[in-house]
């Protein structure tokens, strides 16, 4: 069902939709599969570095929806003052998000939450038994202090969302973790298949079948109850619907978003948050530049000329001549291609296809399924 080969999406636009910020490095869990290379070291983003981001941000907010995601490590384990003062740069048009574990909220970071106006997303992965690779530095499972968390928003009337990874699709499992999120409460879910990237170098490699199954699904869990706004499978509806209506094209933005990611030190990685904290020989740190000494929007203005970026943008480019699902997915993620191929320029992807492909075959399955 691919639609003909997009033309629009080219080079990198000069004003992101959106800057993810990292408070502190500092996880106070150890997931098995957690790529962050430093979520052992408390090294905290100096109120300097929030206030260079805000000078660039203030100004692209009052001219539209923007939003600011904390996120680490875990972002609460730079305790309340510290992220309040990372905050207060910022002007009221600006959305706060921030990605946390939950093991740390209670009714204090409740509080926090409701006056700095911030929006919650959870990381669980399902019931007690799907999270067993969610555990403590001491090993410990983690996921009675995760619930514990929820319980608190609940008890606050706060909104939040949730992410889950899945290691391992298998029949029955979709079914089981949305039931489940329905009951957890969350407003809107989103489903990664375990990648490798980062410290995590476990194979991502799935069989086909069970991963489009496992897509399929989650369709048709959600369709019995769409209660949830479910992240992929909207996206994927909203393609297909666009496919049958000629306007497939017009999904994809003009330019693709630089998602810039500024470091704890104001280091700024575009495009891929997981690529931050890492180096190559060949690609340096893999950052455009510092937001102590250059402001974000300089650094946005010639992201395209970091080396590596450029070898991305021609494997973007190969994507879109050699890739039906180009349209759908817009040339996939820079830090896959690294962590699964070693350069920016490869395609296809376990990634892509986990995530991309199977996705959509498992879409159109549930369709063809339920005509």
């Amino acid at each position: 069902m691919a639609a003909r080969t997009p033309e629009g999406m080219r080079g990198i636009a000069a004003v992101p939709s959106y800057v993810v910020m990292q408070p502190t490095t500092l996880c106070n869990l150890d997931c098995a599969y957690c790529y962050l290379p430093l979520r052992a070291a408390d090294r905290r983003m100096p109120v300097a570095v929030a206030e260079a981001v805000a000078a660039s941000v203030n100004p692209w907010s009052a001219g539209g929806r923007f939003s600011v995601v904390w996120h680490g490590g875990e972002p609460l384990a730079a305790g309340r003052e510290h992220l309040a003062a990372l905050l207060a740069p910022f002007g009221p048009d600006v959305e706060h998000h921030v990605q946390t574990n939950a093991t740390l909220v209670d009714d204090a970071w409740c509080a926090f939450f409701a006056e700095h106006r911030v929006r919650v997303s959870v990381s669980v992965d399902g019931p007690r038994a799907r999270n067993a690779e969610r555990v403590t530095r001491g090993g410990r499972p983690a996921y009675d202090r995760i619930v514990a968390g929820v319980a608190a928003l609940r008890r606050h009337g706060l909104p939040f969302s949730a992410l889950a990874v899945v290691s391992r699709p298998e029949p029955g499992l979709a079914t089981e973790l949305y039931d489940y999120f329905l009951d957890l409460g969350c407003e809107v879910l989103g489903v990664n298949i375990e990648e490798t990237e980062g410290v995590n170098t476990r194979t991502n490699a799935r069989d086909a079948a069970d991963v489009t199954g496992f897509w399929a699904e989650l369709v048709a869990a959600w369709r019995r109850d769409p209660r949830i706004h479910l992240r992929e499978v909207e996206w994927s509806l909203r393609y297909a619907g666009a496919v049958l209506a000629g306007t497939a094209d017009d999904l994809l933005p003009r330019h693709l978003d630089p998602i810039p990611t500024v470091g704890h030190d104001g280091s700024v990685v575009v495009l891929s948050p997981e690529l931050a904290g890492f180096s190559d020989p060949r690609y340096g740190d893999f950052g455009s530049g510092n937001v102590l000494t250059t402001p974000l929007s300089e650094i946005l203005a010639g992201a395209g000329r970091t080396p590596w970026v450029g070898e991305f943008l021609t494997g973007v480019e190969a994507c879109r001549s050699s890739c039906a699902y180009f349209g759908f997915c817009g040339g996939g993620h820079a830090a896959n291609r690294y962590f699964e191929l070693g350069r920016f320029d490869g395609t296809e992807t376990e990634h892509c296809r986990n995530s991309k492909i199977r996705l959509l075959e498992g879409v159109l399955e549930h369709a063809r399924d339920h005509q």
